[in-house]
């Protein structure tokens, strides 16, 4: 499917995007469609291609637990990355690799990616949060000016309203989105954490922006650094309600923390994303 069609990608589209070209042990070529307004390439895109290449080098049975990165440079759409892998450490429960990718001779994003091997241990999670209409309800939705990513991605995204400022002036939180893929995935578990990873950044300087109460395209905001811990395996072509709330906004910078939680209220993931948020 053509990204400049009236009609949204389907998951075929995301499964293309994250298919990987191996160019030699440790090197990768991803590939970016053009966007159908142009801008510059979506972070949470960036994101998965560093860790889908990431899981690429792992050959023992460890999986993504976490990652951190940081934002460096606008990547361009239209344009191949190439996602260069370090090797930093293979051990009996932990692996841990470093991915730069690189778009015209220059970093554009870089992530250290640790992976684990399954260990049984206790369980304690912070519970789905109440009240939260189901997610393939036909009507109630809150018309977001995230809407691009429901009208023109591979997911399908119901949006909650924001929550209006408790009596200490606290947003409980400022994004609620019901997310789930456009088809069915396959059953691999490193690919669902690399889709998770693009979900993850499906509106957080929007989440941290909303706090400043500044009106909608005023200013500018970009992803700064982000990182994501998964706690249990969900899969992303079900409904996972993505949370977040704004913790920080100072010095042109917005913090948010947030969940992953499956519909059957299994806690996927939770994320932190710091963004720059330029109001004037």
């Amino acid at each position: 499917m053509n990204d400049l069609e009236d009609v949204p990608p389907t998951v075929d589209r995301l499964l293309e995007i994250l298919e990987l070209e191996r160019l030699d042990r440790d090197l990768f070529r991803g590939y970016n469609p053009e966007h159908r307004h142009g801008g510059r390439l979506f972070g949470g895109q960036v994101a998965a291609h560093a860790l889908r290449a990431a899981t690429h080098t792992v050959d023992v049975e460890h999986h993504p637990h976490s990652l951190h990165g940081y934002f460096l440079r606008p990547g361009q759409p239209g344009r191949p990355t190439i996602l260069q892998v370090d090797r930093i450490r293979d051990g009996k429960s932990f692996t841990t690799r470093r991915v730069v990718a690189i778009q015209d001779g220059e970093a554009i994003f870089s992530l250290s990616a640790s992976f684990h091997k399954d260990e049984g241990g206790g369980e304690y999670a912070v519970p789905l949060p109440s009240g939260l209409p189901a997610p393939d309800q036909a009507e109630g939705w809150h018309d977001s000016p995230m809407r691009a990513f429901d009208t023109m991605s591979p997911f399908e995204v119901r949006e909650l309203a924001p929550a209006p400022k408790d009596e200490r002036g606290v947003f409980p939180w400022t994004r609620r989105a019901w997310i789930r893929t456009r088809g069915p995935l396959p059953d691999d578990r490193a690919l669902h954490a690399c889709v998770l990873t693009y979900i993850s950044d499906m509106g957080a300087v929007y989440a941290a922006r909303l706090a400043l109460e500044v009106p909608w395209g005023k200013g500018m905001g970009a992803s700064l650094d982000h990182a994501l811990w998964f706690h249990r395996p969900i899969r992303p072509d079900g409904w996972v309600l993505f949370d977040l709330r704004p913790i920080s906004n100072a010095g042109a910078r917005g913090l948010v923390v947030g969940s992953l939680y499956a519909a059957d209220g299994t806690l996927g993931a939770s994320i932190a994303q710091e963004g720059l948020i330029r109001t004037d």
